[in-house]
């Protein structure tokens, strides 16, 4: 499960002839539905990768890229997507994108190998990169500014509740059915996308686009190959080999290709990532606290599932339940955080959610030998829940404050891409730990396997762990910089 966080382009400069009155509250269900698509996808995947990898003969590298592949499409072209409805026509794009993403869902379903759901998973991706950015901004186009917060709101309360669902069906489905039930969960972005298409098609009355609006092709083109690049050089060998030469080749020419994006980004016209706003320290230190928070927050939530459903032998549905302190801290605490960053600045709620955070890390590490799913690992998880409870709304407000009104549009847009690279880092990086760990151990398969096998437990746990501790450190770095660099008031206050 991801927090929930505000697409690119999500600010409308005010309410268009988008469509009816009588039709908004169909926009609105098309602009839940097709978030659902997302929210959903996201976490069952986490809950069903051993599975996978059991039905598919899949490897650790592979697992990682199930997941990566998706998280590159998203983050490098999820701007360019938001750029792409402002030129061409907000509902178009949108309506391409969830195309895209559904059919993209059924070849995941279909794969035949692992090799093949990879490059599914990357299409759909691409699909969510153009669907991502649109929802809340038809919400924006199609609603006034008076009735516009309160639609908002609905959007944001049905992306929580498709949150927390997401893993219990996805639980429920692997535990009850056979080892290719994996294939269902996405199965079910057919009936959610068919649904949403058609009230698009059925209500928006005019898709206005912009003509004299640009797309930076080449910034998206270069931000897909260096995090491409970056993260097959981060990825952790099967069986635990130190980094080679290739990987150093791959990683220095991601680094090139990185470069190279910062250069066409300074001299394009249409930058989708303009960068005079990082010239902002407290813009800066937001989105740098957002990367640890969510690196953190996506390695722990990537590699959790394999460890207790392959190392332990916990059913799916049982695993699922881990999910649960998230959506229900987070709902309980953000209305709380975000009215306390009002009122005392973001930055002290980020530093003091980073150490529960930390707290909720360093526990999950200690107790992860003892495989007592119930009694320790559930409670380490409630920490992580309150934690990012408390971080959710000030970082958004930290992002929002730095920035001047115009801007916030693409402010968010930029810590929505931040995030999602936070996560397809994490997930490459951390490869590498647990492969590496997981042989040292004398582990007799590989990380996250469903094997039956005290030694494979073991090894499994050790490798977890270090995972947690990295997580730990990462947060307690995020206190710090909270604390000296991400302003105690914002720029409206």
């Amino acid at each position: 499960m991801r927090a929930i966080s505000v697409p690119p382009h999500s600010v409308s400069a005010g309410p268009s002839n988008l469509c009816a009155p009588e039709a908004r509250k169909f926009i609105l269900a098309a602009a839940i539905l097709a978030s659902s698509l997302g929210f959903i996808d996201g976490s069952m995947v986490a809950i069903a990768l051993p599975a996978m990898r059991a039905s598919l003969d899949g490897s650790l590298v592979q697992a990682q890229w199930i997941s990566n592949a998706y998280m590159l499409g998203l983050s490098a072209l999820i701007l360019v997507g938001g750029a792409a409805g402002d030129r061409f026509g907000l509902a178009r794009v949108f309506s391409y994108g969830i195309m895209l993403f559904v059919i993209a869902s059924i070849a995941c379903a279909l794969a035949p190998t692992a090799e093949i759901l990879i490059v599914a998973r990357g299409i759909q991706g691409v699909g969510a990169a153009f669907m991502v950015p649109g929802s809340l901004a038809l919400i924006s186009r199609a609603y006034p500014k008076a009735e516009r917060g309160r639609a908002i709101g609905i959007w944001a309360s049905a992306a929580a509740v498709t949150s927390a669902l997401g893993p219990i069906i996805g639980g429920l489905a692997m535990t009850s059915g056979g080892p290719e039930t994996w294939r269902w969960i996405f199965g079910i972005n057919l009936p959610l996308g068919a649904i949403a298409l058609y009230l698009l098609w059925t209500r928006v009355a005019r898709d206005q686009a912009q003509s004299q609006r640009g797309i930076d092709v080449a910034g998206g083109l270069l931000a897909t190959i260096g995090l491409g690049l970056f993260a097959l050089a981060l990825t952790g060998a099967e069986h635990g080999q130190a980094v080679d030469g290739q990987a150093l080749t791959l990683g220095l020419i991601a680094i090139a290709a990185c470069a190279l994006f910062l250069l066409v980004e300074a001299r394009s016209a249409h930058p989708m990532m303009p960068l005079g706003l990082f010239r902002n320290s407290g813009f800066s230190a937001a989105n740098g606290v957002s990367f640890l928070i969510y690196f953190a927050f996506s390695a722990i939530l990537f590699y959790l599932p394999m460890t207790v459903i392959g190392g332990w032998g916990v059913t799916e549905i049982e695993t699922a339940a881990a999910f649960a302190p998230l959506s229900v801290f987070i709902a309980a605490l953000s209305g709380a955080a975000g009215r306390w960053a009002d009122k005392f600045g973001p930055g002290p709620l980020l530093a003091g959610g980073s150490l529960v955070l930390s707290i909720g890390y360093g526990a999950l590490a200690l107790v992860i030998p003892s495989q007592n799913f119930w009694g320790a690992v559930m409670p380490a998880m409630c920490f992580q829940g309150i934690g990012m409870g408390l971080v959710v709304a000030p970082l958004s407000t930290a992002i929002m404050g730095a920035v001047e009104s115009e801007a916030t549009g693409i402010a968010s847009g930029i810590n929505n891409a931040v995030t999602r690279m936070a996560g397809l880092i994490a997930v490459a990086a951390m490869g590498s730990v647990v492969a590496i760990t997981y042989t040292a151990a004398n582990g007799p398969d590989s990380f996250g396997a469903m094997v039956a096998d005290p030694a494979h437990a073991i090894a499994t746990n050790a490798a977890f762990s270090q995972v947690a501790w990295i997580a730990c450190v990462l947060c307690i770095l995020s206190a710090i910089a909270s604390a000296l660099w991400v302003p105690r008031r914002s720029r409206s206050a």
